[in-house]
């Protein structure tokens, strides 16, 4: 229990930097400046109660928030990065990020229960690298569904990214074919797909899999989107509105099903799954001639 307390003190310094104060450690919300105790902030899904900022997640916080209690097992956690094409000083910063955030790269995968429903679950970290999408992204992913589609489970992903990994060039545009094709396999066996989107999601992962959910959610006041604001005004010649690219936007234009708040998205889940989980097949007596 005292482990696990001081594992969800630093998840919570990975968000907001910690204030000095005797007795007490502090966080900052980077919203509207408040500041906060760092284990209520943690017992408040690290949402600011002040201004509704929601705080971006280590992976294993998000999972340990949303799959059953001790029923997450990871998947294809030996996949690391490698550097496809001699980028300056790639491979020192991917080491030094694994060891700070505790992954190899920029997502976890694994199988778990959500409601008592078994689960292969993805996870996107914005703390490696903004969660960009490099080989063992796609690699992972893709394994991911191959594994759900063999075993006949369903798959939900929460997805955040600051698009591909210019670090590995053509290799990471790659992974957007490999990944989708994987999620069509899924979807051709009839099992569920569900994407959650957290802040941000955008890039070459929007233009992909993430909007490939059979269910797509979102979290409140998410950005999502494809090229940024500049760009797109700068092509077209028009100023945008400003919820521009938010899941509020997204919603009324319907690019995604709901607008999930993080303290109602596990029984969203749990309900979603429920709902869609294939029916055990019923025995059958086989009677035979004679009997």
């Amino acid at each position: 229990m005292l482990l696990d307390l001081f594992q969800k003190t630093r998840e919570t310094s990975m968000e907001m930097k910690p204030q000095e104060e005797t007795g007490v450690k502090v966080v900052k919300c980077k919203g509207c400046g408040a500041e906060l105790k760092a284990y209520a902030y943690g017992k408040n899904l690290y949402v600011c109660p002040h201004c509704g900022r929601y705080g971006r997640l280590l992976a294993r916080t998000r999972i340990r928030q949303i799959a059953d209690k001790d029923s997450f097992t990871e998947l294809y956690a030996d996949l690391a990065p490698a550097d496809p094409i001699d980028f300056p000083g790639y491979a020192d910063k991917a080491a030094q990020l694994a060891e700070k955030v505790g992954m190899p790269d920029a997502v976890k995968t694994g199988v778990c229960r959500i409601g008592g429903v078994e689960t292969c679950i993805g996870v996107m970290d914005s703390h490696f690298m903004m969660a960009s999408m490099g080989s063992v992204v796609g690699e992972k992913l893709t394994r991911l569904f191959e594994y759900a589609t063999e075993k006949g489970l369903p798959v939900v992903l929460f997805t955040c990214s600051g698009g591909a990994r210019m670090q590995e060039g053509m290799f990471s545009l790659l992974q957007m074919a490999k990944v989708s094709a994987a999620a069509r396999r899924h979807s051709d066996a009839g099992l569920l797909y569900i994407t959650v989107l957290t802040d941000p999601t955008t890039g070459g992962v929007t233009a992909s899999f993430a909007m490939l959910g059979d269910i797509i959610l979102a979290e409140p006041r998410t950005t999502i989107g494809f090229a940024g604001r500049r760009v797109i005004e700068g092509t077209i010649g028009e100023t945008l509105p400003d919820d521009f690219q938010s899941s509020e936007f997204l919603l009324s234009h319907g690019f995604c099903d709901k607008i999930i708040p993080r303290n109602k998205l596990k029984g969203t889940l749990e309900t979603l799954l429920k709902i869609h989980r294939r029916p055990k097949p019923k025995k059958r007596q086989v009677w035979h001639y004679g009997e």
